[in-house]
């Protein structure tokens, strides 16, 4: 039979609690361990009374350092003017006026012969002041009608001269031929300018530029001109 044990009496029910105080006061009696302080009591230090070696203290040059004095501005004395005398006597020159007669006859601006100045280069006919008049447009008012004639006149002279070059539907040549030519000032047709796709197509351009009849010649400021005039015509197989 085991001897019961009283539970009051047992150490290790506590043994956790006992840890924690004897840990608490190990820290406690460490912190005011580190914490403590002293103080000397005794008599305080007087300094008066501290011998020091001679050979310790350094004689200390005092260097005085002499500053060179600023150099003065220099003034220069300002240029001085001498008046030269000047006995000469001055003459001074009077300019009448011209007589004028009264009775003297001014020229008129309409008497006055003005050159004029002859334009060689060529100007475009949309920049003409006076167009070339094509036959059959001269009783057209207004310059934008003899315009308009001079546009349908020349359509109408390609179209009934147009032919189509046999070389060019025998090899199926098809395209456009720009076309710029300049209206003497007699208003005759020269300087023919081409450019297309075959020279067969560009022959046949020139041959119905070349049947275009003798114009009235394009003006600016009253003056007969060279007027270039450009245009396409086209070549097309059915």
């Amino acid at each position: 039979m085991e001897p019961k044990k009283n539970p009051q009496l047992d150490l290790r029910r506590n043994s956790l609690l006992y840890f924690f105080v004897g840990m608490t006061l190990v820290l406690l009696m460490a912190y005011l361990a580190l914490e403590w302080k002293t103080y000397y009591q005794g008599d305080s230090w007087d300094v008066g009374n501290l011998k020091v070696d001679e050979e310790l203290i350094e004689d200390a040059t005092i260097l005085k350092l002499k500053l060179p004095d600023p150099p003065k501005p220099k003034i220069q004395a300002p240029p001085k003017i001498e008046i030269a005398e000047n006995d000469e006597d001055i003459t001074e020159t009077f300019i009448e006026p011209n007589d004028v007669n009264q009775d003297s006859k001014v020229a008129d601006i309409e008497d006055v012969a003005v050159a004029e100045e002859e334009i060689t280069e060529e100007i475009p006919i949309v920049l003409v002041e006076n167009a070339p008049v094509f036959p059959g447009c001269e009783n057209e008012k207004t310059e934008e009608d003899k315009r308009d004639c001079f546009q349908a006149m020349v359509q109408k002279h390609i179209r009934k001269n147009f032919r189509y070059p046999d070389p060019a539907k025998e090899m199926g040549l098809q395209g456009r031929v720009s076309i710029m030519f300049t209206i003497e000032k007699d208003g005759s047709i020269d300087n023919v300018r081409l450019r297309g796709p075959h020279k067969s197509l560009e022959e046949e351009a020139a041959r119905i530029i070349s049947k275009l009849p003798t114009m009235k010649p394009g003006q600016q400021r009253g003056v007969p001109v060279k007027v270039s005039y450009s245009l396409p015509i086209t070549f097309k197989l059915n």
